[in-house]
């Protein structure tokens, strides 16, 4: 990211530069996502933004984003369809809603349309439930989707232990190896977050399937389901 602001008024905020995208629940940084693994919708991206945004304050639970962005994830240059293959306008457009907590975005070109909900409730003091869900369509190549929730407990004040399950289909065929159409995926992680003052410890187990074979197993092989773990460390400064 690089980007200056400007706070042209207190409810109102000019942004331009570069910035991670304002849809998805998740984030490049691990700092900031509970999971260590990112999610399909995730992968699928947006994952950042070139250009100019508008920050609106409305209320105390309500605001408001509006952008012109460069086609997206594309920051040293704006070029035509021909060479992205994927969007079909120079420029995209996003907007975004806010109300206490929940978040309604909207990112669109010509041929290309994104409509994504990020939001969550705190149930109790210790249990905390994330929600996310995405839909794209993309003008003459297909369309992709997705749904997941996050549920969070906090076991102590130093452990939570969260998970993540996810259903989401890819007609594109356009980011697997396999290629095709109606391409399903679920996925379960399941994620333990220990933190000591900067430092954050993640064990993490995660069970994949597909309704092809889209994950590698071997150098040579390849299956519909996948386990895998992971013990990640991440330190924040």
């Amino acid at each position: 990211q690089l980007y200056a602001y400007y706070n042209v008024s207190d409810s109102f905020t000019l942004t331009l530069g570069n910035w991670n995208t304002f849809l998805g629940y998740e984030v490049i940084s691990p700092t900031a996502n509970f999971n260590y693994s990112t999610s399909y919708m995730f992968s699928y991206g947006p994952f950042s933004h070139t250009g100019i945004k508008a920050d609106f304050t409305l209320s105390e639970s309500t605001s408001l984003m509006l952008g012109i962005m460069n086609q997206t994830d594309f920051t040293e240059g704006n070029f035509d369809s021909a060479l992205t293959g994927l969007v079909f306008d120079k420029y995209m457009y996003g907007a975004q809603l806010g109300i206490s907590g929940q978040y309604l975005n909207l990112l669109a070109g010509d041929g290309y349309t994104q409509i994504d909900f990020t939001g969550g409730f705190d149930l109790s003091e210790s249990f905390f439930l994330g929600i996310n869900a995405t839909s794209a369509d993309i003008d003459g190549v297909g369309k992709f989707s997705g749904a997941a929730l996050y549920p969070q407990l906090a076991l102590s004040d130093s452990f939570t232990l969260g998970l993540r399950g996810e259903i989401f289909n890819d007609d594109t065929g356009i980011l697997d190896d396999v290629g095709g159409t109606d391409q399903d995926n679920t996925s379960f992680t399941i994620t333990g977050s220990f933190t000591s003052g900067n430092l954050t410890i993640k064990p993490e187990f995660r069970v994949d399937s597909g309704s092809a074979e889209f994950y590698q197993k071997s150098l040579t092989g390849t299956t519909d389901n996948l386990a895998s773990f992971v013990l990640a460390a991440i330190y924040a400064f």
